[in-house]
């Protein structure tokens, strides 16, 4: 019976051969004899990219017919780092490999350099050093702000080809923000307070031309702060280009200071205004306030639970 000798030869083979292999073990220890897989050794891997860092990159010959398609680059095309290849540049804000050959994250596209970003967070929008383990990234070399034909401000030309890439149809108007009637960005907030605490009501207005900002009390023809003691009134520039913020301060507040307040933000285009209600309580009348807000929020938190029949058992 031929055909059973040979089943139960390829039966030995196989037990022989699973009991004298490893199981792609992805840690061997120092001590050991046995050879690394050279897929599963990552000291080599290391060195290998430690070499194409270090400018030692070895290329194979040049055949552009088998190169991929470069599709969807909002940010230009350009070569890969053996200089046959299209690749897609990468866009602002992404990270990217300084120089001029790609290694890890690729180089940057038209437009873009690779380098630190020292914007961010602090006066103006700017920090006065790289925090440490910043990485470079793809920073547009033209910071002045552009307006597209359909009328929207971009922060840089970046971002406005970014936008033209997905619409074609869309121009560059002018090298300078699109001239518009204030924008509120961050309106005041309503607001209860007990008497005497202080309160800060917030307005932040973006406009180009710059806008003024005044503060209003709805029934008071007098601007604020007026000559109130208790009440001032703070703008600087910020927090981003073409914004102004302007805070509306209130310490010691008293009843008599309940009411309506309006930020009114105005340039030659134009105005434009937000409003937020101020109530000032006593202590007993903020508690009851309180104590009723809490109970209405429980209402509500108990009403978006699952009621048994809602309930899915499955």
């Amino acid at each position: 019976m031929p055909p059973v000798l040979d089943m139960i030869r390829l039966v030995l083979w196989l037990f022989l051969s699973i009991n004298n292999s490893s199981c792609f073990p992805n840690y061997v220890s120092d001590d050991t004899d046995q050879p690394i897989d050279p897929l599963l050794d990552y000291d080599r891997l290391d060195d290998a990219f430690d070499r194409v860092r270090n400018d030692t990159l070895h290329c194979e010959p040049c055949e552009p017919d088998l190169c991929p398609l470069a599709l969807g680059c909002r940010a230009g095309v350009l070569m890969d780092a053996c200089g046959c290849c299209k690749e897609c540049g990468n866009l602002e804000g992404q990270p990217c490999d300084p120089g001029e050959r790609s290694v890890y994250y690729g180089r940057c596209g038209s437009g873009l350099s690779c380098r630190v970003d020292h914007r961010g967070p602090g006066p103006g929008g700017e920090r006065d050093r790289a925090e440490e383990g910043d990485e470079p990234q793809c920073v547009c070399t033209e910071q002045e702000p552009v307006c597209g034909s359909e009328g929207i401000t971009y922060l840089n030309i970046c971002q406005f080809r970014e936008a033209n890439f997905s619409n074609p149809q869309l121009k560059l108007s002018e090298r300078e923000p699109c001239k518009t009637v204030p924008v509120i960005k961050v309106a005041p907030e309503n607001q209860v307070k007990g008497a005497g605490s202080s309160l800060v009501f917030l307005c932040e207005v973006f406009a180009f031309p710059m806008a003024q900002v005044d503060w209003t009390r709805d029934g008071h023809q007098v601007l604020l702060p007026g000559d109130d003691p208790h009440i001032s009134v703070q703008s600087r520039g910020g927090p981003q280009r073409f914004e102004l913020s302007s805070w509306l301060q209130i310490e010691g507040a008293e009843h008599k200071d309940s009411g309506t307040y309006r930020c009114v933000a105005r340039n030659n285009l134009g105005s434009v205004s937000a409003s937020a209600t101020l109530g000032v309580l006593s202590q007993e009348e903020l508690s009851a306030y309180l104590t009723a807000s809490v109970s209405e929020m429980k209402e509500m938190l108990d009403y978006s639970q699952p009621r048994g029949e809602d309930l899915d058992y499955y």
